[in-house]
């Protein structure tokens, strides 16, 4: 029965219009090769295929494959026109209070004096949500990590999500909202359009504060400086934990938060981060950390 519904599942999503991939049994990982190990031949005769470009809304080819392998079901959601919110769980570890997705996204909302619209909504193995939205006409938006907010990714270009109807040992991916699929907003499409770098980084000089504050602020905006694209150390990711870092100077008062946001801000920026992204990220930081942090103990 498992078998049926599988193939059910990836049926219906090509029927949307939504191209499919097949991932490993019980698994979120693509089948194939990677491309370190293509031989070259087949379909890959031409050059190396990755998923995306594997992806088919063929319900033949999809019913010759269901019918090798109880494969779940991924949906390549670049070529499907989607732009995907993932908001995770918090991971095991992370402290009390940290935020996770569906809270980042609500400040996120609230910061911005926006609302996210009814959509199609899906629940993951591990108890987050996906939001799915159509991407807007001529904005090929790329994946992104924690580039909104803590816990919150984005699948776009270059990326995919399981499908519902697809199960792992930590759970199954279900339905939880059937609505029509809403168009992404405008305000969410502007933080994740990739900005130019600066020609010139901006660098603030930090001249308020003790001396282990400024220290600390200088060392944490070289930092965020020097981040990259994205993955764990990326831009949005960096710049959360180097804003938090120093925001226990503010919170012990040992240097104003204005000093601290407008420094750690054009840091940001220099990487290339909208603005608006750099505020909201910063911002979230901050105000975690000064709800969380005490007084700061003496010997």
């Amino acid at each position: 029965m498992t078998h049926e519904l599988l193939l059910n599942a990836a049926l219906d999503v090509a029927e949307r219009g939504w191209p499919v991939i097949t991932l490993h049994p019980g698994s979120k990982r693509p089948t194939g090769h990677p491309e370190r190990a293509c031989p070259g031949t087949g379909r890959c005769a031409g050059g190396h295929l990755t998923p995306e470009q594997r992806a088919t809304t063929d319900l033949d080819l999809i019913r010759a494959a269901w019918a090798a392998r109880p494969f779940n079901v991924g949906i390549a959601t670049g070529p499907a026109g989607l732009l995907v919110l993932d908001l995770d769980p918090l991971k095991p570890g992370e402290p009390i209070g940290a935020p996770d997705g569906a809270t980042s996204l609500q400040a996120l909302c609230e910061r911005a004096g926006e609302t996210v619209p009814t959509t199609y909504r899906t629940r993951t193995a591990r108890g987050g949500e996906h939001l799915y939205f159509t991407s807007p006409p001529g904005v090929r938006l790329k994946c992104s990590v924690d580039r909104l907010g803590r816990h919150i990714d984005t699948r776009g270009w270059g990326g995919y999500v399981v499908a519902p109807g697809s199960t792992t040992p930590t759970g199954n991916y279900v339905v939880t909202d059937d609505a029509p699929v809403a168009e992404l907003p405008t305000w969410l499409t502007e933080l994740l359009r990739d900005a130019p770098k600066p020609a010139v980084s901006r660098v603030v000089p930090v001249r308020d504060g003790t001396r282990a504050a400024q220290v600390a602020l200088e060392r944490e905006c070289d930092v965020v400086r020097g981040a990259t694209e994205g993955g764990p150390d990326g831009r949005n990711n960096t710049l959360h934990k180097s804003a938090c870092k120093v925001a226990r100077f503010v919170a012990w008062g040992h240097i104003p938060r204005h000093v601290v946001e407008e420094a750690i801000q054009a840091a940001g920026e220099s990487t290339g981060l909208p603005p608006a992204e750099c505020r909201t990220t910063i911002r979230s930081a901050i105000e975690w950390v000064l709800r969380a942090a005490g007084p700061r103990e003496t010997a």
